[in-house]
């Protein structure tokens, strides 16, 4: 029972005032954690291969393993201290483990300026929630950008925490919030981080599993619940003969053209979309 007030205020709490600027986040306070091990260990240890992936594996595991620890003592503390002290705890950080009001907002805000026809304003706008260079994006290049974050952020900051913290409460949530920002910071393919960040990819794959999938039946539910067609959710990501989880992020794209973008706009977006993609 704890548990579901905690999520339930959790979620109304980033409904109602999202992340304020002046609030402390635990995502925060994990990136510098990753930043401070990846430097120590990348001076501990050999400058090798093997070297690598083993303090990309210490990374992977003390973080998160660190995360359960610290966040499950304090909300043991807190309700031992008073019960009402380790809900509101509970609560707090279930409601900074969601991003769902700043996704929506900054995400309408790239549409209403596409809407309107301002490209430089949507390009500014589109440029606060990707990580590419967005000055030279055209219509079409600024309405993928924006649908692709949504679709990878409304997975890892929605969906994906709500059923940890479902699971586990705030602990376990904020514990799934630390494999994915260590994936955010380690987790790419170059030079740089092709053994150090190994590890930390896999365990975000590993994480991510069960939510992607449930994200895909959602979405598949909501085309039929809202009167579009479900098949037809399936057919627009080309899912037949494929593997299920490679059906997710075009399920994202069909969720945000046809339940997002206001009825009268969606032939137009769609347009764009299919000529990037083409």
């Amino acid at each position: 029972m704890l548990i579901f007030w905690a999520v339930l205020g959790g979620f109304l709490l980033d409904a109602l005032f999202g992340d304020p600027a002046w609030l402390p986040h635990p995502v925060v306070l994990m990136g510098r954690c990753i930043s401070a091990l990846e430097k120590h260990l990348r001076t501990a240890l050999p400058k090798t291969p093997r070297g690598e992936l083993a303090g990309g594996a210490a990374v992977a595991a003390v973080l998160p393993l660190g995360t359960l620890a610290v966040t499950g003592l304090a909300c043991w503390a807190a309700a031992k201290l008073h019960p009402a002290l380790g809900l509101a705890l509970q609560m707090l950080w279930c409601g900074q483990a969601l991003a769902a009001k700043g996704l929506a907002q900054e995400s309408r805000n790239v549409y209403k300026e596409l809407a309107k026809g301002d490209l430089p304003a949507a390009r500014r706008a589109v440029a606060r929630i990707v990580g590419r260079d967005t000055q030279n994006l055209t219509a079409a290049g600024v309405t993928r950008a924006a649908v692709e974050t949504v679709a990878e952020n409304a997975s890892d900051g929605v969906i994906a925490p709500l059923l940890y913290m479902l699971l586990g409460g705030a602990p376990l949530a904020l514990t799934y919030k630390a494999i994915n920002t260590m994936d955010s910071m380690l987790g790419y393919k170059n030079e740089k981080y092709l053994y150090f960040g190994r590890c930390a990819a896999k365990l975000d794959d590993a994480a991510n599993w069960l939510p992607s999938r449930l994200a895909a039946l959602l979405w598949v539910a909501a085309a039929a619940l809202t009167g579009n067609s479900a098949r037809g959710a399936f057919l627009f990501c080309g899912c037949k003969g494929r593997h299920f989880f490679e059906i997710c992020n075009s399920l994202w794209r069909f969720f945000y053209l046809f339940f997002y973008v206001n009825k009268n706009d969606r032939r137009a977006l769609n347009e764009q979309s299919q000529n990037v993609r083409g």
